[in-house]
């Protein structure tokens, strides 16, 4: 059993960055590759970024390639999501998960409650 939270979601102008963390439990959190995703209202959830358990491979939707960056460090059980030159589009809520395998479905078996991110313009 793995539990997430969510952190650091908040308000930001267009052109502006945001660093989502996303907490886990466990011991063998660096067994487990973690994914982003995103959810607009009345749009499907949606991948973002996903990086391995060592966080030697990563992998990012083409609509944030360049402007985002996923990065874990497992001493501290922890994965973030830098976003920048953030776009009024990128407004969601950003939930992590995590799986025995990097996967950009969101067939995940573990997932967090969620941090929304609200980009003005």
């Amino acid at each position: 059993q793995v539990q997430l939270v969510e952190s650091g979601g908040g308000v930001v102008q267009a052109g502006g960055s945001l660093r989502l963390s996303c907490a886990a439990s466990g011991r063998t959190f660096s067994s487990y590759a973690v994914g982003w995703f995103r959810q607009a209202p009345a749009k499907e959830r949606e991948f973002v970024a996903a990086i391995s358990g060592s966080g030697g491979n990563t992998y990012y939707a083409d609509s944030v390639k360049g402007r985002f960056t996923i990065s874990r460090d497992n001493a501290k059980n922890l994965v973030y999501l830098q976003m920048n030159s953030l776009k009024p589009e990128d407004t969601a809520v950003y939930y992590c998960a995590a799986d025995r395998v990097v996967i950009r479905t969101t067939a995940y078996d573990y997932w967090g409650q969620g941090t929304q991110v609200t980009v003005s313009s």
